[in-house]
This record gives structure tokens, C-alpha cells and sequence, in this order.
């Protein structure tokens, strides 16, 4: 069962595969925030490992992530994911990202719960 205060951090390391420039979102060498935002659903995800009944899994739904100071590549980050609050069909969860105690980005997160097999039976019935 998934409760609010469940929560799981991440480190990363800062690559030249992460950076604005690489990923398409600006032009300076910066991790850039498709990443972020990647690193705080993973780290949501990771919050609730085990938590759901097995034939469950999530989908992100919603993403709000202010991210508000640059880092450069080698340095490392952490992301962190809190759940806020859950029911039987979504879980809310506070993220953020920080780098030697700062934080450079935060936000909120929602993913929905859904069955796994159901979920890709109809991605299997469009022809996907």
C-alpha cells in the first residue's frame, strides 16, 4: 500500500549526454531539464517499488518542475520523490532535485495507477 512520506532519492552524475545542448532544449552544456524531469519521475518510481499489488504498475500523468539553478557536467545530483498523498487511482508526489545540499529544481508529480496486462492489451488492440 502506497502512503504518504514514502520516498526514494536517486544520485546522478552529470553527463554530456544530459545537457541542454544534447537534448535538444538550449545551447549551453547544463544539465538540462528533460533530464530533470526524467530523474524526478524515476526517483517516484523508485518511492513506490513494491508497493502496489503486482499486477500494477504507474504511469506519469502530470509533471511541474521549477528548475531554477544550473549544473555543470560532472557534478552530481540527487532527485527525490515524496509521496504527498495516494488513492486507488493516482499518487501525488513532491519532487526536487539538488546538488551539494542546493536545490535546482522542484515541483510536483502525479502518476496514475493502473493494471499493467490491461495497459498493454489495449496499446496491443491499436496496433502499437
Amino acid at each position: 500500500m502506497v502512503t504518504p512520506g514514502s520516498n526514494a532519492s536517486i544520485t546522478f552524475v552529470v553527463d554530456e549526454a544530459s545537457t541542454a545542448i544534447a537534448l535538444g532544449s538550449g545551447d549551453v552544456p547544463v544539465l538540462g531539464t528533460p533530464r530533470v524531469v526524467a530523474l524526478c519521475e524515476e526517483a517516484s518510481v523508485v518511492a513506490i517499488d513494491g508497493l502496489l499489488d503486482p499486477e500494477q504498475t504507474t504511469v506519469g500523468t502530470n509533471i511541474s518542475v521549477d528548475h531554477t539553478a544550473p549544473s555543470a557536467v560532472g557534478s552530481t545530483v540527487v532527485a527525490t520523490a515524496t509521496v504527498v498523498s495516494a488513492d486507488d487511482r493516482s499518487i501525488e508526489f513532491s519532487v526536487a532535485v539538488a546538488e551539494a545540499g542546493q536545490t535546482v529544481a522542484e515541483g510536483t508529480h502525479r502518476r496514475a495507477i493502473i493494471n499493467r496486462a490491461r495497459f498493454l492489451n489495449r496499446l496491443a488492440g491499436r496496433g502499437l
